[in-house]
């Protein structure tokens, strides 16, 4: 049985967490945290969170099983974009550039890797 975590409007670009997703995508969730303890981008310790997040769920939502035993895996991550600040930059002879601070919003689904392999 699967479990989801969601994080919304995080102060980040998604183009930046998507590199950090794609690492992770259908590895085992203790091989996966392994990768995010020691990635240096900004997004990591946020996705790993997350991640913890969505193994506690699983666990919550299975407790008479063990997460040993069940072998999780990441089954999907996806980072899509979220709200848009939009501020303006002075620029030259009394113009003004538009600067957009990007945010994004992030889910995890975590499942057994023996239903997921059924399945």
């Amino acid at each position: 049985m699967e479990a989801v975590a969601k994080l919304s409007d995080y102060p980040t670009s998604p183009r930046k967490a998507r590199l950090v997703a794609d690492l992770i995508r259908g590895k085992k969730v203790s091989y996966a945290l392994g990768i995010l303890s020691f990635q240096p981008q900004h997004a990591s310790p946020v996705i790993k969170k997350v991640l913890l997040s969505a193994v506690a769920n699983w666990q919550q939502k299975n407790e008479d099983q063990k997460i040993e035993d069940a072998e999780l895996v990441v089954k999907s991550i996806f980072v899509d974009g979220g709200r848009m600040i939009k501020r303006l930059r002075p620029a030259p002879q009394g113009r003004a550039y538009r600067v957009r601070k990007r945010s994004h919003h992030l889910t995890i689904v975590v499942d057994s890797a023996n239903t997921a392999s059924a399945v």
